[in-house]
């Protein structure tokens, strides 16, 4: 704690940092409810994992018969918890632990620059490097052509008859057997390369959002009077998170790695509630409003505000609704679609009013 003293202010020699580290560093304020920060682990842990895997199970188990339209609610729903989230969620905080007009941003070298910006930029970089370099890898392993109907062109165009040499009928079949072995192989490395390309990007995503799931986790565990507001808060806050992180989850293509999306759901799920455990494993000395603790938050905010603004803005928005060439011509499924993204941004943005 600096040793600013309120009650006797000398204008002349007193810094802007010790005013601002005055009212920013605090002590460690954990004020018990040791049970309810328990139960905080396993409600979090059920509601977060379960909003993560209902959009997989939508997808990917058509017997329970979810309705589709619920599962469109769900995916864009949750694009828009992922936006909102890096911008109120991350790069809010990061500034108000790092930023200019905090006591770190007002200490030392750290006011020289504004090394919060440059954090956020060299992670958005670093993640458009990184997805820029996941695609090139694809197109040269699997010799990717823009044209994708050129390899279907070329094989289709291939399998010419010659009855010459043996009946047609016992030709036509030949001729079948193996134009249709070709589609499988054709099918499975196009499933295969899908993959590759997407999982990189999905990979950033979720590196992000489980930065972001360790600091809350943490400090819900050591928060004092604010346990009560945060609590409910951030049931919801991870659970809208889940829904999101699911809807991307749903959409990649895993071929033969049927374990890996409800892996992938499962890690998401346990972050939070094993960093609520570790919280609560140090809560009498673990300080979040220390120098060393709000440098250490600062940083990870801005490095995954950066993931998730890129995650968010290109890898979702851009994808899903301005270069899919899939995607619905329906103007009332595309309206829905943006309003359920819309309501997704407001929620998790009035959530940021708490927590």
């Amino acid at each position: 704690m600096t040793s600013f003293d309120p009650s006797n202010v000398d204008l002349d020699s007193t810094s802007q940092e010790s005013v601002l580290c005055y009212f920013a560093l605090s002590k460690n304020d954990y004020n018990g409810h040791l049970e309810a920060r328990i139960s905080a682990i396993f409600v979090i842990l059920l509601t977060s994992t379960s909003c993560t895997l209902f959009p997989v199970i939508a997808k990917r188990a058509p017997g329970i018969r979810i309705p589709y339209h619920a599962y469109l609610i769900a995916r864009y729903f949750g694009t828009g918890v992922i936006v909102a989230t890096a911008f109120i969620h991350l790069l809010d905080p990061a500034y108000s632990s790092i930023g200019p007009n905090s006591c770190i941003g007002a200490s030392g070298h750290w006011g020289d620059y504004s090394w919060c910006a440059a954090i956020v930029l060299i992670s958005v970089v670093t993640t458009f490097i990184l997805d820029l370099g996941a695609e090139v890898y694809v197109e040269h392993k699997y010799g990717l052509q823009r044209n994708d109907g050129a390899t279907e062109t070329f094989l289709t165009g291939s399998c010419g008859q010659d009855p010459g040499h043996i009946p047609q009928s016992t030709e036509a079949a030949t001729s079948s057997r193996k134009h249709a072995s070709v589609h499988s192989g054709v099918a499975s490395v196009s499933s295969e390369r899908a993959f590759r390309q997407d999982i990189a990007a999905f990979l950033i995503l979720e590196f992000g959002i489980i930065f972001h799931s360790v600091i809350v986790g943490l400090n819900l565990g050591v928060t004092g009077e604010e346990f009560t507001t945060l609590y409910p808060v951030l049931v919801f806050h991870q659970a809208f998170e889940g829904l999101g992180l699911g809807a991307r989850i749903s959409v990649l293509s895993f071929g033969s790695r049927r374990w890996l999306p409800w892996t992938l759901c499962l890690l998401y799920g346990l972050t939070t509630p094993l960093s609520i455990a570790i919280g609560l494993g140090v809560r009498t000395s673990y300080n979040p409003g220390s120098k060393t603790a709000m440098i250490v938050q600062g940083v990870l905010d801005a490095i995954s505000a950066g993931i998730l603004i890129y995650s968010g803005l290109v890898e979702l928005l851009a994808k899903d609704f301005l270069f899919d060439p899939h995607r619905t011509k329906k103007k009332s499924d595309l309206f829905m679609m943006v309003g359920c993204m819309l309501l997704g941004a407001g929620i998790m943005a009035l959530l940021g009013k708490w927590a």
